[in-house]
């Protein structure tokens, strides 16, 4: 495995200083952060596209700090039922598809997204429930008239340029949960695969490593962000919550830096599972933590993923054979 970060929470520093601040810490591996929510701060597909020079400075500089450029990130809502929002996610989604083929990066990782009720809706619409039977005729539409077909074009365009989409499980999306993702998976074929973000799902009371096992091999990607949940908040309303993450009392859940949510043994778990499935790549520290600073936050958790991760995954039984 490769110790790497999603370098958006750095976005207030040029490339060459986050660089440069994480390669002492053991860094091996940066997510650029390329449009959408996460913003472009360190790559902008439109800009690097229309200047080649750039882009070979782009894989000069990484180079120059002995790192690598694990995935490209433009998470947004492609099928957006507001037709121009929708339009501008998907041009940075393909810009960014272009951009990662010109850096040779494999992977690109964004959300599913999330239609209305309707062709003629104006806000998405997510369905977590059958009944009454509006929410079933909606969640039919979206799946079969809208998240289907768009996947189908967008992963032919990703395949026939050399990337892999890697879909981030979360709520508020199609795709929020491992039976989801493997619907779409299963219909649209490998070029889909999972971001694995366990934080995005620990709360809805899913088992990390159950999920893993679950989605085994089609898992290409992997986040490092813990969650917590206050069992006294959960208790009387449940987990659902639309109260801002910045009211960590009152929340049932809250992101937390990695070590803060969850104990060692369910991370080296997580990790262990992850090469029994065989994956044995990079794992991209995402911090969202609002109790912490970047700066202390993200070098917590690099202390933290640095004791559970396996760096070097054994090739036989050699115990056995001295």
């Amino acid at each position: 495995m490769k110790l790497g970060v999603l370098t958006v929470l750095f976005g207030n520093r040029s490339l060459e200083d986050t660089l440069k601040y994480l390669a002492p810490l053991g860094v091996q591996a940066v997510e650029l952060g390329c449009g959408g929510y996460v913003g472009n701060a360190h790559a902008n597909p439109k800009e690097l596209l229309a200047n080649p020079e750039k882009i070979i400075a782009l894989k000069d500089l990484v180079k120059k700090y002995n790192m690598e450029i694990s995935a490209l990130s433009v998470h947004g809502n492609v099928v957006h039922p507001d037709k121009a929002v929708a339009a501008d996610y998907d041009e940075q989604f393909h810009n960014t598809m272009l951009l990662a083929e010109k850096l040779g990066v494999e992977r690109v990782v964004n959300f599913s997204g999330c239609p209305g009720e309707s062709p003629t809706g104006k806000c998405p619409n997510w369905v977590v429930q059958p009944w009454p039977d509006d929410f079933t005729k909606i969640y039919n539409y979206q799946w079969n008239d809208v998240i289907f077909p768009y996947w189908e074009k967008t992963a032919t365009f990703a395949k026939d340029h050399g990337v892999k989409v890697c879909i981030e499980m979360h709520p508020g999306f199609c795709v929020y949960n491992p039976e989801s993702f493997l619907k779409l998976r299963n219909a649209i074929g490998a070029t889909i695969g999972c971001n694995f973000d366990p934080s995005n799902i620990m709360w809805q009371g899913i088992n990390p490593s159950a999920a893993i096992r679950k989605l085994g091999k089609s898992i290409y990607h992997v986040h490092a962000k813990d969650s917590s949940e206050d069992m006294a908040n959960i208790l009387v309303n449940g987990r659902l919550d639309p109260k801002p993450y910045t009211d960590e009392t009152h929340r049932a859940w809250i992101f937390r830096v990695l070590g803060y949510g969850h104990d060692t043994l369910v991370w080296k778990d997580m990790m262990s599972d992850l090469v029994m499935q065989g994956y044995d790549d990079v794992i991209s520290i995402e911090h969202e933590d609002t109790l912490m600073t970047a700066t202390e936050g993200f070098e917590k958790a690099v202390e933290f993923l640095k004791s559970v991760m396996i760096f070097e995954k054994s090739t036989g039984l050699w115990w056995a054979n001295q």
